[in-house]
């Protein structure tokens, strides 16, 4: 597939999304140490345990990658790895708010 193309298959994918009220802008948090006590603490406030969750972060975060990696509906991504299956796989995406930017610039929405 050509890029535009896949552009066009990630915005139509998070297009979805928002019309389901499935994605959740959330102010940026960061974990001193990799906790995932802390990374449950978070999804039970959002209400989103029983659900597959995507986190959409702006860049490379090592202590939010590691305090998710042993949860099972939970996965991390960084905005400009972000693809369309990831997008639709997730019942609900989770992206915070310096991400909108990345996203934007990155996939020209």
């Amino acid at each position: 597939m050509n890029k535009k193309v896949k552009a066009l298959a990630r915005k139509s994918a998070l297009t979805y999304k928002a019309l389901e009220e499935s994605i959740l802008v959330i102010e940026d948090f960061n974990f001193e140490t990799p906790k995932t006590r802390e990374m449950v603490q978070i999804s039970n406030n959002l209400k989103i345990t029983d659900n597959k969750s995507l986190f959409v972060i702006p860049d490379e975060n090592k202590n939010i990658y590691l305090s998710s990696r042993n949860l099972e509906r939970v996965s991390v991504v960084t905005a400009s790895e972000l693809n369309t299956y990831q997008i639709l796989n997730a019942k609900k995406v989770v992206v915070l708010e310096s991400s909108v930017n990345k996203i934007e610039e990155f996939f020209k929405i």
